[in-house]
């Protein structure tokens, strides 16, 4: 008997031959076949994952059970002999059931670690970015992308999905969100989660829950009702976790209502488990676990690391004492083995290859253009193609912006500016250039770039051009909320001087969130650009040169003023930090951390532009509001209790996609949101064409949350309907009656 060039004679062969007759091949989730031997059964591809996952476990020691429940090991650890990746975390598999290794990175907007190890990866847009676009099938293209690029490194679990409300523009990590309404981002969130787990592998959803600021993360305490947060934030999530079905859910840093996120059952048991019958896993954030008993039995089911290892010999330990029931372990190590066989892992492992760095830049490109928004124009834009157009500050000769901490990718070659003293030089740059995107797109002009470091004579440059772009950034970063919403390093300075030089300006906003716009009535043009990822200088050209048509909305509110917002003074920044024994560290060491502090969201459920309205507060710039080359108009609305169907006109002179909004307002008595999201469509539109579209609510944003039930109801009475452009333009109104 030959295998390959080896020859198998007498009793090896007759060996051999009898493993080859008592195995049995499933069919499997992609293109491998899977061994099925009879002594494991949950190698059957053709059972159910929640069968396979009890097979598993009947076999599995408490070793291999304990096994599952922590991590071990991160990045370097491939260097030092062991197993993982290379990646955020990782999760050494049983080999004796094969069942293969967990292997995590973070990957919000690709994925990251990449230059450690020279592996490339796409830099896609901003996940704020991805929601301007207010499409799910673009929402699901992002996903899959990361998905198809974690596979190729070799990985099979995302660290990604983040959909925390934006109660507060300063935070670090709006980029990395969703925006500020709960139904938008949980579908939108939901869409990447199934693009990346129909690559076969495993999508998180974070961070949950309340973690809308960066300051003091792993000491606030954040105050809510519990109505008013199953209306906001966790409304997110549960429709993200509906909509796109994780396989885990990454519980958050901070405390909620006394309780850390990671040991808080109101959060994990009653709500996630119970009432939204969540099948996935519960892991940590890093050092986010704080205790073993009250962990485990408050819901997590996987601690990733920190400074302690309270899910390996302690839970061990506790078990075998009696305070942690088997039940309770074996429902944890359940959780996991059903994620690895529901998402494929175990039937479809990670097949390396070269990522498709051209497939990448192609998605990469349409999700910035679909999702860069155009905020104000009063005739500046679309450029000409002649004469000459000055350019100015931004590092628009470089690249552009990206967002920093584990949701930044590594650019190839480093960041495309040189690091220096000021803020905006240290961060990192995609070498995307807008400025060399223009030229190439526009031979005709003669374009001039100055750095904007001296505004004088950039002003004078933009007084002398037949146009100008000026670019502002604002870095931001995981870990850091930002001090205020001012543009950094004197860039309003630089702004101001030229958009007083000239009505001819331009002026390209890349920015993780809303900034303030002081300069804002005399700028010709606005436009926010968000981080735009890997062609985002390719995209900010062709918009700017009305080769590709506006059609992003903002999913977040632009305030006028810092105080406008619930929480003028983000809470905790006035403390100073203190020094807190920590024995984990070793003998008489010590670490770094701010006083015990509360958050009270006292808006409760009015979050971004539903607090705006209620508090009688104009913002600068509207939730949904984005402008176009063309124009539209709504008429002939018709509404039911379950949809709002209506004609949208394209009333100008080219091609363009609208996306038409409709808002509820709940019966008087419900005391809720002057108006609130329930859904929206995104209408391609040839000019003069006019197209009948019918939009259906989503059912919770027509519903209050009842405590005392412990469940969502419909309140009777008078529903008013508005359908437009944006949050503030809503020309179409109807009513429908519950009763």
């Amino acid at each position: 008997m030959r295998i390959g060039s080896t020859l198998l004679t007498g009793a090896l062969a007759s060996t051999f031959a009898t493993l080859l007759a008592s195995a049995a091949w499933a069919e499997t989730a992609g293109a491998n076949a899977t061994i099925v031997s009879t002594d494991a059964p949950w190698l059957d591809g053709k059972r159910s994952p929640d069968e396979r996952a009890a097979l598993a476990l009947a076999a599995m020691t408490q070793d291999e059970k304990i096994q599952l429940l922590h991590w071990t090991g991160m990045v370097g650890d491939a260097e030092r002999g062991g197993g993982s990746n290379g990646g955020a975390g990782f999760v050494p598999g049983l080999k004796r059931l094969r069942l293969p290794d967990i292997d995590m990175a973070d990957s919000t907007v690709g994925v990251t670690l990449g230059g450690q190890r020279s592996r490339y990866s796409t830099l896609m847009p901003s996940t704020i970015l991805e929601a301007s676009t207010w499409r799910p099938s673009i929402a699901y293209d992002y996903g899959a992308l990361i998905g198809r690029e974690l596979r190729a490194q070799g990985y099979n679990a995302s660290l990604a999905g983040g959909v925390n409300l934006a109660r507060d523009p300063r935070n670090g990590r709006t980029f990395e969100y969703r925006g500020e309404d709960p139904v938008l981002a949980g579908r939108m969130v939901g869409q990447a989660i199934r693009g990346v787990q129909d690559q076969k592998v495993i999508g998180d959803i974070k961070h949950f829950a309340l973690n809308d600021q960066e300051t003091g993360r792993d000491i606030g305490n954040v105050l809510v009702d519990y109505a008013a947060a199953r209306e906001s934030d966790l409304l997110a999530f549960e429709i993200g976790i509906r909509d796109g079905q994780p396989g885990m859910v990454m519980c958050s840093y901070n405390k909620v209502n006394g309780d850390y996120a990671c040991e808080n059952s109101e959060l994990l048991l009653r709500t996630l488990k119970g009432e939204w019958g969540f099948k996935g896993f519960v892991l940590s954030d890093w050092a986010a676990t704080h205790s073993t008993v009250k962990a485990i039995d408050a819901g997590l089911d996987h601690e990733e690391p920190g400074s302690s290892h309270y899910f390996s010999q302690p839970l061990k330990d506790a078990v075998a004492a009696g305070k942690v029931s088997q039940s309770r372990v074996d429902d944890a190590v359940s959780r996991i083995l059903r994620t690895m066989f529901a998402t494929g892992v175990v039937d479809s492992p990670p097949r390396r290859m070269v990522v498709d760095v051209f497939g990448g830049l192609d998605v990469a490109q349409r999700v910035a253009e679909a999702g860069i928004v155009l905020l104000k124009n009063d005739g500046a834009l679309p450029l000409a193609r002649s004469g000459t157009i000055a350019v100015i500050g931004g590092y628009a000769d470089a690249g552009v912006l990206t967002g920093g901490g584990s949701g930044q990718v590594d650019p190839p070659g480093g960041s495309a500016v040189k690091r220096g003293s000021s803020g905006l030089s240290n961060a990192i740059w995609f070498p995307s250039s807008p400025l060399k995107a223009l030229q190439a797109a526009a031979p005709g002009v003669r374009f001039v770039f100055d750095d904007g470091t001296d505004p004088v004579r950039a002003a004078q440059l933009a007084a002398a051009a037949d146009a100008v772009i000026v670019f502002g950034a604002q870095p931001a970063s995981e870990g850091i909320d930002a001090k205020s919403l001012a543009l950094i390093d004197s860039q309003d300075a630089l702004i101001s001087a030229v958009t007083t030089a000239t009505k001819r300006s331009v002026v390209v906003l890349e920015t993780g969130g809303p900034v303030l716009m002081p300069w804002a009535d005399r700028a010709g043009a606005i436009i926010e650009a968000w981080y735009p990822g890997a062609r985002g200088g390719e995209a900010i050209a062709r918009l700017l040169l009305g080769d590709v048509n506006f059609s992003g909305k903002l999913p977040i509110s632009f305030p006028k003023s810092e105080a406008d917002l619930p929480r003028p003074v983000i809470p905790g920044s006035g403390l100073k930090m203190r020094a807190v024994d920590d024995p984990t560290l070793g003998p008489g060491r010590h670490r770094w951390t701010l006083p015990d502090f509360d958050v009270p969201f006292t808006e409760g459920s009015l979050v971004g532009y539903k607090w705006y309205e209620a508090a009688g507060k104009a913002p600068l710039f509207p939730f949904g509001h984005g402008l176009s080359y063309t124009s539209y108009a709504y008429s002939k609305l018709a509404v039911t209790r379950s949809q709002a169907t209506f004609t949208i006109a394209n009333t100008g002179s080219r091609a363009g996609v609208e996306t038409a909004q409709v808002y509820a307002t709940l019966p008087a008595k419900a005391r809720k949101a002057p108006k609130q999201l329930v859904g929206w469509a995104s209408i391609l539109l040839a000019a003069g064409e006019a197209k009948s579209v019918t939009v259906t609510f989503e059912p919770l944003a027509l519903s209050v949350y009842d405590v005392k039930a412990r469940r969502w109801r419909q309140p009777k009475g008078r529903y008013e309907i508005r359908v437009g452009g944006s949050s503030r333009d809503a020309p179409l109104a109807g009513t429908f009656d519950v009763k």
